[in-house]
């Protein structure tokens, strides 16, 4: 996977402190949706942070589609480092203590007007561990509904919902379910993958 040079730099680093990610790319049949149609950032974190019971937070914002519980994720800023955004938004988005303990993907994502090897949207996935703190959403722009646990066995099925959301535009989304869904869905399997 070819990443913008500054974001190969950084991947490089992370993967010699946190260990090697998985690098996935994935073509996309619809890329007109938050966040990828956001111009304030160039990709997102995902927060997969790990209780001490061992399950994995998951939560839904209150527009969801009554199926979707997922992973945490959040915005890099443009210039923004990857490892500042992943504390920041673990910060704003669970008010958790917690300690990075492995890098666990690098995904491309690519629109089918996008040439091979440029992309679209990255996300970057870390195993998180929970040190302490109250979980709770500290920024009401999020809109969290809820927080929830998932098994990592239990990321498939996530996935499995999110893939199979209703073909619907919603301006909440800046655009349609079923895309936004297929989209989300791919890091859940991609963390379940490196987690087994």
């Amino acid at each position: 996977m070819r990443l913008p040079e500054g974001l190969e730099a950084e991947v490089a680093e992370l993967a010699a402190r946190y260990g090697e990610p998985r690098q996935v790319e994935v073509a996309l049949d619809d890329v007109v949706f938050d966040p990828l149609t956001k111009e304030d950032r160039v990709g997102e974190v995902c927060m997969v942070i790990r209780r001490p019971s061992g399950r994995l937070i998951v939560f839904r914002k209150d527009f969801y589609p009554p199926v979707v519980l997922r992973l945490l994720t959040g915005g890099i800023a443009p210039g923004e480092p990857i490892g500042a955004a992943l504390l920041r938004e673990v910060a704003e988005e669970t008010g958790l203590e917690v300690a990075v303990r492995r890098f666990l993907a690098a995904i491309a994502y690519r629109d089918p007007g996008t040439p091979p090897g440029e992309h679209a949207f990255y996300t970057f996935a870390f195993l998180l561990d929970e040190l302490g703190g109250t979980l709770a959403a500290n920024d009401p722009h999020e809109r969290v509904e809820r927080f929830a646990e998932a098994t990592p066995a239990e990321l498939p099925l996530l996935a499995d919902a999110l893939d199979q959301l209703d073909d619907r535009e919603d301006r909440e989304i800046g655009g349609n379910w079923r895309s936004w869904g297929r989209f989300r869905a791919v890091v859940h399997r991609v963390v379940a993958e490196a987690l087994s």
